[in-house]
């Protein structure tokens, strides 16, 4: 996972409430495991919409409840996939928010008003460190979790950091094979 510190360019509008995980994934595309190659297939409903335009940009700007439904990783893979870095919202299903951050996609919560300014200024530029987005000569802050906030940074997954314990895992181990219960050899059973 790359390390995120500033994420900025143009933003993609996507001004709906209540997206759900169904809608940005839909079902019929999860049969892999692999997080590549879901982008294609984003929005793929509403994509054959008459008008529909999503371009690629760093962010995405949607409205509230966006990632409610079912859990799927899918929803947060195919966003990153199609190239989005950062999803702006008023509000976000838990899941989906714990999903993007486990992966690097930056999920930011900012009030309605926010969301509606961001959008209109067409561009945006997300400072993690400071909690900032700053748009249109405006500035809007942020809260996020401190241990999200330092894995980020860090560009750290979940393996990255049990790889990060390896010292005290192999002690562990160590340990466990002196003090385990004795071992019956198998010719005696």
């Amino acid at each position: 996972m790359k390390p995120i510190t500033i994420i900025a360019g143009p933003v993609s509008v996507l001004d709906r409430a209540d997206v759900d995980t169904d809608q940005i994934m839909p079902k019929q595309f999860l049969k892999r495991v692999e997080r590549t190659g879901f982008g294609q297939f984003l929005f793929y409903d509403w994509a054959k919409e008459p008008g529909w335009d999503l371009p690629a940009n760093p962010i995405l700007v949607a409205g509230e409840n966006f990632g409610c439904g079912s859990s799927r990783e899918h929803a947060p893979w195919g966003l990153q996939d199609y190239g989005f870095q950062a999803i702006l919202a008023p509000s976000f299903a838990d899941i989906f928010y714990s999903n993007c951050t486990k992966i690097g996609l930056l999920p930011v919560v900012l009030s309605a008003e926010e969301i509606r300014a961001v959008m209109a200024a067409g561009e945006a530029e997300i400072d993690l460190d400071a909690q900032e987005v700053r748009f249109a000569g405006a500035l809007a802050r942020f809260e996020i979790d401190g241990e999200i906030k330092r894995r980020l940074l860090g560009g750290l997954d979940d393996i990255a950091l049990t790889l990060k314990q390896d010292d005290a895992i192999a002690a562990y181990e160590r340990e466990r094979e002196s003090s385990g219960p004795a071992r019956v050899p198998t010719t005696a059973l």
